[in-house]
């Protein structure tokens, strides 16, 4: 008489549904092609499947930021802050999305946080300069 097999696992686990791996690298490979409303939608799904994982929440925002949703993006970007608030880069993408939210204010506030926390950053340097261009020199002569 043979070994009983053990049972299937039943029921099947996950069957028909993608994992928030799966739905990351979905989601990014939609950024890659420039597909960021619907990276956005497979991202969302990710960041339900497992909420509060900085590896999900950069590319969400950034796919909001790229489809136009900056108010989702600021929130994102918020959220992604909370997790790690030394994060330079999303201090950096929370700015752009300020700034597109005409927040002006803060999002000079979060590009000197950048660049404080990443000096070396020809990128946030440059981002900055161009919200405080320099002041100009009441003394000097036309």
């Amino acid at each position: 008489m043979s070994e009983p097999r053990e049972a299937a696992e039943w029921p099947p686990q996950d069957q028909g549904r993608e994992g928030a791996y799966g739905l990351l690298q979905r989601g990014l490979a939609l950024i890659k092609s420039r597909h960021h409303a619907q990276a956005a939608i497979v991202l969302e799904r990710a960041a339900h499947a497992e909420p509060g994982k900085g590896s999900i929440l950069e590319p969400l925002g950034r796919a909001y930021h790229h489809s136009g949703q900056y108010e989702r993006a600021r929130e994102t970007f918020e959220e992604l802050l909370e997790l790690d608030p030394s994060a330079h880069w999303a201090h950096f993408a929370l700015a752009t999305s300020l700034r597109k939210l005409d927040r002006i204010a803060e999002a000079r506030t979060h590009l000197r946080l950048a660049v404080a926390l990443n000096p070396a950053s020809d990128l946030y340097r440059n981002a900055l300069a161009r919200m405080d261009p320099p002041a100009e020199d009441p003394d000097a002569t036309s």
